[in-house]
């Protein structure tokens, strides 16, 4: 899909965050509330994803998120075209499912 001359694009953002303690159990849910701010939707259990108008666009919800990062655990930051993002296969079982689609009121902009 283009956007007003620029390809839309999905942020991924995938991470493996300790729990153990307390604070580690806040600092994990604190991270997951604030991709659910941005407005990323959770896919699979700690494997978030956005989609965004633009690269540049993805580029900005890259930022933030790099910006509230938790202080341990690993967190990957994955930028896919629509295109790419498209060509995910998704199983249910042994039945295959369509991906999520791109929000249609992206066409507008």
């Amino acid at each position: 899909m283009i956007v007003s001359g620029y390809k839309a694009m999905w942020v991924i953002v995938l991470f493996d965050l300790p729990t153990e303690t307390k604070e580690a159990k806040r600092e994990y849910a604190h991270f997951r509330k604030t991709l659910i701010k941005d407005g990323f939707v959770m896919l699979q259990y700690s494997v978030y994803a956005r989609p965004c108008a633009s690269d540049e666009n993805a580029f900005v919800h890259a930022d933030r998120t790099r910006k509230h990062l938790p202080p341990e655990g690993q967190v990957r930051i994955l930028q896919l075209t629509d295109k790419q993002y498209g060509r995910m296969q998704v199983f249910w079982g042994k039945s295959r499912t369509a991906s999520e689609k791109m929000p249609a009121q992206l066409e507008f902009f």
